[in-house]
């Protein structure tokens, strides 16, 4: 009889025995699938932020070639590009290479952007500008859709001073040659531009 309420007794610890380790591996895992998905999460935050500080120092690389190819003036990066396109050939590919046709804010860039087109281009070349009244006649208004504000339009010709062109001339360009004076052009022709870069 002792001996049958020990097997009893040793049965009854098995069971229990066996009930809690299959019940304790069902808890484990989820401890640790909660620990490996936060583990996981982290990792890829970790992978998110390597990627995009990777993406800002190629944007900065690329920047700095620029600069280091063309000039840098007031904070800005300008690039020529010699050969000569149309109007809008030449703004699709400043914008990608991540920048837009040149525009000057104030007079002495426009002076340094018009001795850099005649050092870089050349010193009879004029060169698009990111200048244009396609929208409305007369309202010239730069890359970002924005009126400009700094102008430098050609006006010592007194019969015809620039803007002169009408609805047949909705393009501005810079000439090396007259020191940077501005004239407005037919669109459509091709002519050398630079491109410019803001620096962030």
């Amino acid at each position: 009889m002792e001996f049958k309420g020990v097997c009893l007794l040793l049965g009854v610890l098995l069971l229990v025995n066996c009930s809690f380790q299959q019940s304790s591996p069902r808890r484990k895992p989820v401890k640790k699938d909660v620990g490996k998905d936060a583990a996981v999460e982290e990792l890829q935050k970790q992978i998110d932020n390597i990627v995009m500080e990777l993406n800002l120092l190629k944007e900065q690389q690329a920047l700095q070639t620029v600069c280091l190819k063309g000039i840098k003036i007031h904070g800005k990066c300008f690039l020529a590009e010699p050969l000569k396109k149309r109007y809008h050939t030449a703004s699709e590919d400043c914008n990608a290479m991540g920048g837009i046709l040149s525009a000057p804010s104030s007079a002495d860039e426009n002076k340094e952007l018009s001795d850099y087109v005649r050092k870089s281009i050349g010193p009879d070349e004029k060169v698009w500008l990111g200048v244009n009244d396609m929208a409305t006649e007369g309202k010239w208004i730069d890359q970002t859709g924005l009126s400009v504000t700094y102008k430098n339009w050609d006006t010592s010709n007194y019969r015809s001073p620039q803007p002169d062109g009408g609805q047949s001339q909705n393009c501005a360009v810079m000439s090396a040659s007259s020191g940077g004076k501005w004239f407005d052009e037919n669109c459509r022709e091709e002519k050398p531009s630079v491109c410019q870069f803001n620096i962030v």
